[in-house]
């Protein structure tokens, strides 16, 4: 399909494509494929309060039939599914299969969502008073701030939106300047489901806003937006961070990560090097989870670097819609002029780089298109514990599980790590309070591709906020303790008298 043949699919018309100041590029050739509008800063202060006004009605709002708006989210999102992917392949380039995907993940949540309507448990607590009954139960807290990333255009917007509306709030979505189309697609669906559920939804319960920095800011700083979810730079987290907390606001923080695979002696290696390929140039390496530093055991360092050269020099790069593909492109030509100094930096510090040159033949003119780069390093320098947004993989060897485990913990991000092992006390010490020091921890599985079922996010300089699945809806709730003294004394807790 042709590039308007793509945006006419997902619903975008010509009209709202053209005469605005933000250019939309798509990383597969650089075509200027949108000129959107841009919204105003100064009309921010009414979507704040639309998103006010909606949350006094949504709150009131069973949670069940909350769940029931999700649910529909859901099915429109599912006839939407090939086209919304093609979109996300266009405007972020990657493979035709993980622009599927990045859309299954949206459905899924949803189904977790509308599970979870039914099971916002709060607690029943036994109390120290005769004839008191003390209870935790879970209630809105407000409009919630979503600010997203290039790399996951919809899919973590999804993981918030739908947490957001079943708990009871209403949502204010900025995307990436880099990734407006796909957002304005999905909320579609979303606008579809919201007039198919009827007068129960009020108006600005969803809202979409398109722009810079300064949008983004505006929700940041608006104490109206008790919940901001944040993804994006370790960077940007920095701002973001501390200012919504010095406004008394809740921040939830999905920052950078700088993954790390331990591959052990008894490892699969077969196994291991499907993984390792997979985690480290999936999305052109433009995945927060994407594995970046390799831990090998000394005995098989030298068969693993060979297997993986072998690997390496087989992979398809190019056009992201060829069904052969299997590394699309950068997002732009800055993120490859990154990765090009970052490889210099590297074999300035002693490594040995394999690939990590750019592509012009039998790939589309204008796209930032490179082979993936495995680097041999000799120890983990300070170029290794910096993150790059690309494929780019380091590898280095250790003797002992302590000294592996101590490298794959010393960076300052904490997101995801795993190890690939058939020793089960390895195993076992990798999960165990002295092993990863992430979020995310697996075994004999990469550090990417995490399922909704489970809480996302990662500690350190990742940010500490968790999104998807378990417990992580409580987030976007506030906690109340209430006592009730049914009996006809009033007797004090600790034992305390106070008699008058």
């Amino acid at each position: 399909m042709t590039h308007s043949a793509i945006l006419s699919a997902a619903g975008l018309t010509k009209t709202e494509l053209a005469g605005g100041s933000l250019v939309v590029l798509s990383p597969i050739d650089g075509a200027e494929i949108a000129h959107l509008t841009e919204t105003a800063l100064a009309d921010m202060p009414s979507v704040i309060a639309r998103a006010q006004q909606a949350f006094a009605l949504w709150r009131t709002v069973p949670a069940p039939r909350r769940g029931e708006l999700v649910r529909m989210l859901g099915e429109e999102l599912r006839k939407a599914k090939a086209e919304l992917g093609a979109l996300v392949t266009l405007e972020v380039g990657k493979i035709t299969s993980e622009g599927l995907g990045e859309v299954q993940e949206m459905i899924d949540i949803c189904d977790f969502a509308v599970g979870l309507s039914r099971q916002l448990y709060g607690l029943t607590i036994a109390s120290e008073r005769p004839g008191h009954r003390m209870a935790e139960t879970w209630h809105p807290i407000g409009p919630v701030g979503i600010i997203s990333a290039f790399n996951f255009p919809v899919a973590v917007w999804s993981w918030n939106a739908a947490l957001a509306l079943v708990c009871g709030n209403p949502i204010i979505w900025k995307p990436s300047e880099k990734s407006p189309l796909t957002a304005m697609a999905a909320h579609r669906c979303l606008e579809r489901a919201i007039a198919r559920f009827g007068d129960d939804a009020p108006e600005g319960l969803s809202q979409l806003v398109i722009g810079g920095p300064e949008i983004g800011a505006a929700l940041v700083d608006s104490k109206a937006v008790p919940v901001l979810s944040a993804t994006g730079s370790t960077r940007m987290g920095a701002f973001v961070g501390p200012k919504v907390l010095a406004r008394w606001g809740r921040p939830i923080l999905e920052l950078g990560g700088n993954n790390a695979m331990i591959v052990a002696p008894s490892a699969d290696l077969d196994m291991a090097v499907r993984a390792i390929v997979f985690s480290a140039v999936g999305t052109a390496g433009q995945r927060c989870t994407s594995l970046r530093r390799l831990i090998v055991h000394r005995d098989i360092r030298a068969t693993l670097v060979e297997k993986l050269r072998a690997a390496y020099a087989s992979l398809p790069v190019g056009d992201p819609r060829n069904g052969a593909t299997l590394v699309g492109p950068l997002v732009d030509g800055a993120a490859r002029a990154a990765m090009i100094a970052q490889l210099d930096r590297a074999r300035g510090e002693g490594g040995v780089v394999h690939g990590g040159t750019p592509v012009s033949e039998n790939v589309p003119q204008g796209g930032a298109y490179i082979t993936p780069a495995l680097v041999e390093m000799p120890r983990q320098t300070e170029t290794v514990r910096a993150e790059t947004f690309a494929p780019i993989l380091y590898v280095m060897e250790y003797e002992t599980l302590e000294e592996a485990i101590e490298m794959q913990n010393d960076v300052p991000q904490g997101l995801s790590s795993c190890i690939f092992t058939l020793n089960l006390r390895e195993a076992e010490t990798f999960l165990s309070a002295a092993g990863s020091d992430c979020g995310i921890a697996n075994v004999n599985i990469g550090p990417s591709g995490a399922e909704i079922g489970g809480a996302f996010g990662g500690e350190k300089e990742t940010g500490g906020g968790r999104e998807s699945g378990s417990d992580a809806w409580k987030g976007y709730m506030r906690r109340q303790t209430s006592t009730v003294n049914y009996s006809a004394e009033l007797p004090l807790a600790q034992g305390v008298r106070f008699d008058i």
